[in-house]
């Protein structure tokens, strides 16, 4: 993993560090619209701006985006893939550092829910899926019809809390399909949480290895959809 970051000027940046920049540049893609969004905002979103600034999480309140990463890559272990996250926050509150991992969607899936997995998975794919679930300390949940996707983004945030010494940790959903496609299966993955996950609003999940863990699904502005 990199520790030499380049810093963008504009959202055509982004896109080398895609995992397949030829496919996924595409206007009405979320590689795009998150790129834009974000550019444009040069911090936070209003939308994500908005949802932080929710009293019932005061701990995220406020929050100010120190470091803005795309494609933020983080290792896990059990093989050598590495969780791509497309946005990656390292922002500051008044009661310290918090990380914020950023999965963008328009109509992408989440990828594939556990119960796809055969009886061949190999030895690597279970030690990471073993290590995911201790981390968000989800042992004992049924979780074959969760998607594996949404555990290793939500795993990141922690992982990169513990790397700068955050107490908190954040994985929001930044959506800008109008149907809320692919929202009941996020809701379901916030439900093994312990929380009711709700349009445009982030919700604390309690302490997961003892990190305070939020998560969310945050309704993108439209316009960057023709982008």
């Amino acid at each position: 993993m990199t520790r030499i970051y380049i810093p963008s000027s504009e959202p055509d940046d982004w896109r080398q560090f895609l995992a397949e920049p030829q496919t996924q540049w595409q206007t009405g893609y979320s590689a795009k619209s998150l790129a834009y969004s974000w550019e444009e905002a040069d911090g936070f979103p209003e939308e994500i701006e908005t949802a932080l600034a929710d009293p019932d999480i005061a701990a995220l309140n406020d929050t100010t985006p120190l470091l803005i990463i795309p494609e933020h890559k983080v290792p896990l272990p059990g093989g050598r893939t590495e969780s791509q996250n497309d946005v990656f926050v390292l922002g500051s509150t008044e009661s310290g550092l918090v990380s914020i991992c950023v999965e963008g969607k328009v109509e992408e899936s989440f990828g594939e829910p556990v119960s796809k997995w055969g009886p061949d998975s190999s030895a690597g794919k279970r030690k990471r899926f073993d290590y995911l679930v201790g981390l968000l300390e989800l042992e004992g949940e049924d979780l074959s019809d969760i998607y594996y996707q949404l555990l290793h983004r939500t795993a990141s945030a922690i992982i990169e809390a513990k790397r700068f010494h955050a107490a908190t940790a954040a994985m929001l959903v930044h959506s800008f399909s109008q149907e809320h496609k692919w929202f009941p299966e996020f809701r379901d993955f916030a439900g093994k949480l312990g929380v009711e996950a709700e349009l445009n609003k982030v919700h604390s999940c309690g302490e997961r290895s003892g990190i305070d863990l939020y998560t969310g699904w945050i309704v993108g502005d439209a316009q960057y959809l023709t982008r």
